[in-house]
């Protein structure tokens, strides 16, 4: 089982919606994929066709109150199952001080999970809070989704300063499985020269597939659809299902590079 924690301390660059479509298209792929929403406004959750207002409950009873994934996931669309997230996860943060292991309280659970999915998709919040810090502790990796605007590296920095601090503290084994472009838009001069600065510094971390601007994904979380089920032949569903295929490759070659017996490259980051 592969969980990828889709994050990114900025918030309106795409984080929800490359969790919701990411998932959704791995699941069109005939893999068993759960998504987790751990951000308390619930728009993964909704994203999918799930009422965040009628869960009985939620990601909030998994984290706080022990409750098993199995009990607590529901059908969403596309084929997915989702742990969905409300209002109750507000209260979380404080809740969770007083409880012991406080950041492994994800990990654990999907511990006893590990054999009924192929990927795990987890939505965090756009801050550094205790709920993702339990993504970054629970996740085998993380997507990193950003656009490329003026900002863009600097909050990337940041971010990479904070996944360090995991892995030396938390989690030894995560790493950064890929950064994805979202919102491209390639007639944008400055969107070319932040491209090319991402393609410097992370080189095969960075993922080809980009995600561009596309009226009909913006359109489909109305619809409580993923773009694949909301608009299957729209620019933005080809680039996610693409997306999903190139993840799904890299894993494949990495298998076959061990397979092998030949170590795996890893692309250093600066």
């Amino acid at each position: 089982m592969k969980v990828f924690a889709v994050v990114n301390q900025k918030g309106g660059v795409g984080k929800t919606t490359t969790s919701v479509n990411l998932a959704a298209c791995l699941a069109a792929m005939r893999r068993r994929v759960l998504l987790i929403d751990l951000d308390a406004q619930g728009n993964a959750t909704m994203g999918c066709g799930v009422d965040k207002a009628a869960l009985t409950e939620s990601v909030y009873d998994v984290l706080v109150l022990d409750q098993g994934l199995r009990d607590v996931m529901v059908d969403g669309a596309g084929g997915l199952k989702v742990v969905g997230s409300n209002a109750d996860l507000t209260g979380a943060e404080i809740d969770l001080l007083d409880l012991e292991d406080r950041e492994y309280r994800l990990k654990t659970a999907l511990s006893r999970a590990s054999d009924e999915f192929d990927y795990v998709i987890i939505d965090c919040p756009p801050a550094l809070n205790l709920l993702t810090i339990n993504a970054l502790t629970a996740a085998t990796s993380l997507i990193i989704p950003m656009q490329c605007e003026y900002y863009a590296l600097e909050g990337l920095s940041a971010l990479v300063e904070t996944i360090k601090r995991v892995v030396a503290h938390l989690n030894p084994s995560l790493q950064i499985e890929g950064i994805v472009r979202t919102m491209f838009d390639p007639r944008n001069s400055l969107t070319k020269d932040v491209s090319e600065q991402l393609q410097q510094h992370f080189g095969e971390k960075l993922y080809r597939t980009v995600i561009p601007r596309n009226v009909r994904l913006a359109e489909a979380p109305s619809h409580g659809l993923p773009i694949v089920a909301y608009d299957p032949t729209s620019s933005g569903a080809k680039a996610y299902l693409a997306l999903a295929g190139e993840l799904v490759r890299r894993e494949l070659d990495a298998v076959s590079i061990m397979d092998r017996g030949a170590p795996v490259a890893v692309t250093k980051t600066h």
